[in-house]
């Protein structure tokens, strides 16, 4: 006897499958502007690659004798697909049904995803879009138990473990609430699509019968909120972008802790020297430049990445590559704060430092730090607080630092700057000390100025002097930093320290572990 109808079943239900939630649910999701879940897989991996995890688990139903009769899927898609190459774990909800909201199955798959990636040591990226549990229950069908099993695991300690052993990206594609949003905040890179993605704790409905505040998905969680939040790391024009950010962002890291990130060819000369880079930091100590372009000189054409431009803004964050190599990248931003740090800049710089100790990407630091921020809002805010936790996060860190000094690093700040046993070059802009000139100068001179008959004409004069004691030509001749060099060499000379450190680079293998941070 064949086993003829059982394969025509199991071939049934993978047609039925690939209907999501039927034509007319998928005509509704188009109609809005958004991907179904199937197609923003096959957008994001290389094609014909994807091997989808449990294609037939759903519901079933059947008549007396034993034919089928109907299939839901379940409503998560979840399987391993190549990006650029490498295998990576793939899985996302499907809007097309219930909203997304879990079916059992689909709670199933989705719990799952994280375990995948997991046992497998690959990458896991997530395309997110629903609220998470409901009240009418996971299946709307006769009456299930209630709540999880004692025995069983929490579900987010594989989300908290896979980010200690892989990369993990998160795109909010859709509307996301819920525990949806809380696996797009526990991931190494969030992005949201601006056109079709909103991201909240619980939607406008629940917002208003708790607080009375009647808002809008996108007044509540859109694009323009979460630029500056801090909960993603990028926003995308649409769902297509926010791809293409999640894939770019995985080039730059290995599959696993247990790996070096690939180094790609590279056809940006390593010599090259650009001009521009004399010139592009003003004489006035009061005028500011464009930081990022002074970055983009340096590193591989093409490369530089930014990570949540729009938060901690004082501060830059940004993968990129050197020869090929992939770097974190920090900076300063003297066009905001006069690039001083402050408590969002803190954190964004901690979570960053975390980012490159864990997947072994050397560091390279372009500093301009005046300092932590000043003022009321600043100590309201508790910047020392974050701004310690910060320096700590650069002390605790095992990976090859190197450091730019490109005009100033003065304070307690100018600590985050220099990770253990750093390499450090020095620009002829460049100056240091505990305080900038006209803080210095404002403490220390105090009684002088007061008692001057021109005060303001004795606070120009102490300050210009102060300011040529900063001179970095004393630091380099005694020895304080390892090289006082030409802005055009920066280029080439860090590229020899790239070559230097690439050899150490397999003794930071392995998963991270800290110790306690203020």
């Amino acid at each position: 006897m064949s086993w003829k109808p059982e394969v025509e079943g199991i071939e049934k239900r993978r047609e039925l499958a690939q209907q999501q939630g039927g034509a007319e649910a998928v005509d509704v999701h188009h109609q809005k502007g958004r991907l179904t879940v199937r197609e923003r897989v096959e957008a994001l991996v290389d094609p014909g690659t994807f091997r989808e995890q449990g294609p037939i688990a759903g519901h079933s139903e059947l008549d007396e004798n034993g034919n089928l009769v109907s299939f839901t899927p379940a409503n998560y898609v979840l399987g391993i697909g190549d990006i650029d190459g490498r295998p990576c774990v793939v899985g996302g909800e499907d809007f097309t049904q219930r909203g997304g909201s879990p079916t059992p199955a689909g709670l199933r798959k989705s719990v799952y995803a994280e375990q995948l990636a997991c046992d497998y040591r690959l990458p896991l990226i997530r395309l997110l879009e629903g609220g998470g549990g409901s009240v009418r229950g996971a299946s709307g069908k006769g009456r299930a138990p209630s709540g999880d099993p004692v025995f069983a695991p929490h579900r987010f300690a594989t989300v908290a473990r896979a980010l200690t052993i892989a990369p993990v990206a998160s795109a909010a594609m859709g509307p996301v609430a819920g525990l949806p949003a809380a696996r797009l905040a526990a991931s190494h890179y969030a992005v949201m699509s601006r056109s079709t993605s909103q991201v909240m704790v619980a939607g406008p409905a629940v917002v208003e019968r708790a607080l009375g505040e009647k808002l809008t998905k996108r007044e509540l969680g859109g694009a323009d909120v979460h630029e500056s939040s801090g909960a993603v790391d990028g926003v995308a024009a649409d769902e297509r972008g926010a791809i293409d950010a999640a894939r770019c962002f995985l080039g730059y890291l290995p599959s696993n802790v247990d790996g070096l990130a690939p180094v790609r060819d590279c056809d940006d000369p390593a010599d090259r020297c650009d001009e521009a880079l004399l010139e592009i930091v003003p004489r006035s100590r009061r005028v500011a430049y464009d930081m990022r372009q002074l970055v983009r000189h340096v590193v591989d054409a093409g490369s530089f990445f930014e990570l949540a431009p729009g938060y901690g803004r004082s501060q830059i964050t940004a993968l990129a590559r050197l020869n090929g190599q992939p770097v974190g990248i920090l900076a300063n931003d003297p066009r905001i704060y006069a690039g001083s740090m402050d408590a969002t800049g803190a954190q964004k710089f901690r979570r960053f430092v975390d980012l490159c100790d864990t997947f072994h990407l050397p560091v390279v630091s372009f500093v301009d730090e005046p300092g932590f921020m000043l003022g009321v809002d600043a100590e309201r805010a508790g910047t020392i607080r974050y701004g310690a936790a910060a320096i700590c996060a650069v002390m605790q860190s095992s990976i090859p630092w190197t450091s730019v000094l490109v005009r100033r690093a003065f304070g307690v700040a100018a600590a985050a700057h220099f990770g253990p046993s750093a390499h450090v070059l020095a620009w002829p802009s460049s100056e240091t000390g505990a305080l900038p000139a006209e803080g210095g100068v404002a403490v220390a001179f105090k009684r002088e100025i007061e008692a001057a008959e021109d005060p303001e004409a004795m606070r120009r004069e102490l300050e210009q002097r102060v300011a040529a004691a900063t001179s970095p030509f004393p630091r380099a001749e005694g020895f304080a930093v390892h090289d006082l060099i030409d802005p055009r060499q920066t280029r080439p000379t860090l590229i020899r320290w790239i070559d230097l450190v690439q050899p150490l680079l397999d003794r930071t293998l392995g998963p991270r572990s800290y110790g306690f941070r203020p």
